[in-house]
Parts: structure tokens; sequence; C-alpha cells
């Protein structure tokens, strides 16, 4: 086996300790500051699925800026007169196609729930057309806050579930370091994903659904199967490279051998993700962005977290190297 490596994990692991803290500590920070600053002590801002309530959206012909400040400020203290409280304003940039060629911004208000039998929404429409003569209202979702509350007792079992099927999996498949070292991994790249969304919420009010759920889901699956790869090559270079070389050496071989596999995967992957976030639709980006962000870190993590946790608890342990 070549002693000529690409990337060394174990010369340089504090190295790779330090960046995956540093890549972690601003979401850290972000969560602990909301769970501080929202009323629901979320640790990022969750939308309607979750929170209940109503989200109307109206197509508008011409181009509202996001940055527009004064223009939304205005929009926001009308609604207030018209007794509409907390009103939160999202600007959607839509591009051109043939069945909506006159939409050029979409903007979704949302709510607290409105029932049936509220005049809100005709207070909400009446404010936009003032406002907006030609706007249309085009949709209305609502979601009451029971149902926001059991979807997101829902959501946490299933992540429970995913969690617990996968520690019981790698148990069985690998000795329970390397299934503490890649449950370890998916802790770290769904900290990462989570943080990130946490700063957006603070910076650019961006909330999760139930699709982030999903993309958390995705991008755990992602990472536990691009680890088991690393892992299953380590594994079958301990059989034959035990006696001739130290168990760094071989995790450092293992990672340069399946390298170019993982950087490829995920480079496919994200073309066509990136592809979806920059052409698709507004109402998918924020899942396509949670997408990207996890098969980024997901790739980093197997190749130099997890790796390196196995080399460093071995030499901890000191004890002979066995697969």
């Amino acid at each position: 086996m070549s002693n000529k490596h690409l990337v060394h994990v174990v010369k340089f692991r504090w190295l790779w300790m330090i960046l995956s803290a540093l890549l972690l500590l601003p979401g850290i920070v972000a969560m602990i500051y909301s769970m501080v600053t929202y009323p629901n002590h979320a640790p990022l801002k969750v939308g309607i699925d979750y929170t209940g309530g109503t989200i109307s959206q109206f197509a508008v012909p011409e181009k509202v800026r996001i940055d527009d400040k004064d223009q939304l400020a205005t929009l926001r203290h009308n609604l207030d007169a018209a007794d509409i409280e907390n009103p939160y304003i999202q600007i959607l940039s839509v591009t051109p196609t043939p069945e909506n060629k006159n939409v050029e911004t979409i903007i979704s208000i949302r709510t607290k729930f409105i029932d049936k039998d509220s005049q809100d929404l005709d207070k909400i429409t009446t404010v936009m057309q003032s406002e907006f003569p030609a706007s249309e209202l085009i949709s209305v979702s609502s979601v009451g806050p029971t149902l926001g509350k059991e979807l997101f007792k829902n959501s946490l079992i299933v992540l429970t579930l995913a969690f617990l099927g996968i520690v019981a999996y790698l148990s069985v498949r690998f000795r329970f370091d390397y299934a503490l070292a890649a449950i370890l991994g998916v802790a770290h790249d769904v900290l990462f994903v989570v943080g990130v969304f946490s700063i957006l919420g603070l910076l650019f009010n961006v909330q999760v659904d139930g699709l982030f759920i999903t993309a958390i889901l995705t991008v755990i699956g992602f990472s536990v199967h691009d680890t088991i790869v690393t892992f299953d090559r380590i594994r079958e270079n301990l059989r034959y490279y035990s006696k001739k070389m130290t168990f760094g050496e071989i995790v450092d071989a293992s990672v340069n051998q399946t390298l170019a596999r993982s950087i490829n995967t995920s480079v496919t992957t994200l073309i066509t993700l990136l592809a979806l976030y920059f052409f698709g639709g507004v109402t998918t980006k924020d899942f396509v962005l949670a997408m990207v962000l996890g098969i980024a870190i997901g790739t980093y993590s197997s190749i130099f977290f997890c790796s390196m946790l196995i080399e460093f608890w071995n030499d901890k342990k000191n004890q002979p190297v066995k697969a």
C-alpha cells in the first residue's frame, strides 16, 4: 500500500477538530440566542407548520424589492391599523413563465390562525390592494395551533427513531466505537445545518417547515452512507495491513482510497441541487439549501471528523489493532 496520500487525517487531526468547532460555534450561539429571545423558545424560527397560523399569498405584477424597507414598513403599518396582529411579510421573487407571465413578485403574509368566520382575510386583501392595486390573492393555507404542535411532536419522534435505528444498525455492523463515531458525525452535520438556519432566521427571517425535517432526514442518510463506506474500507485494510502499518496509517490510507468516490458523489449531487436552488420554485429554496449544506458538511465529516474520531480513540486506548 502506497504511503503517498493526498490527505493526512491523522497528522492534522487537531486542525480538523478546530475547524469543526469553528463551523459549529456560530450556529450554537445563534440557537442559544434564539431560545432566549423567541416566545416559543425554539432554537430556530419555526414556520406555520409547527406554530399554527395562516399564510396568504398575493401575486403582484410589479417588481417589489426585498430590501425596500420603507415599502414593507408601510404595508406592515397598514396591516396593524386594520387590526391584523403581528403580520410576518415575506417577498418572494418570481421568474416569469408562460403560466404566470404577468407575475413579478409574490408577497406572502403570515398571521395568526384565521378561521372561516373571521373577516381578517378580507382586511388583508383590502390593505394589499390599496398598496398594490393590481395584486391578486392566489393562495391561502392554514394550520391550526393544535395540529402544529402535533406535527412538531411527530417530527421529533421521527428524528429520534432515525437516530436509534442508525445506532442499532451500526452497532451490529461495526464495533460500538465505530457506531458512536458515526452518530457523532451525524450530530455534527445536523447541528451545522440547524445552526445555519438559526442564523438565517435571525438575520433574514427564514422559517423552517415540514420540508426542513425531510431535508434533515435525507442529510442523516447521506452522512451515514458516506461514513459507512469509509469505515468499511478501514475494516478491510485492517485485515491485511494490521501487522505492517499503524492504525493511523491505515486510517489515512483508507480515507484516501475513498476520497475520490466521496467527492465525486457529492459534487454530482450538489450540481443538481444548485440547479434546483437557482432555477427551481421559490417554495423549495429553503429545502434545497438545507440539502446543499447537509451534503457539503456530510462529505467533510465522513472524511475528516468521523475517521479522526476513531483514530483518536484507538490512540487513547493504546490497544492492539483488530478488525
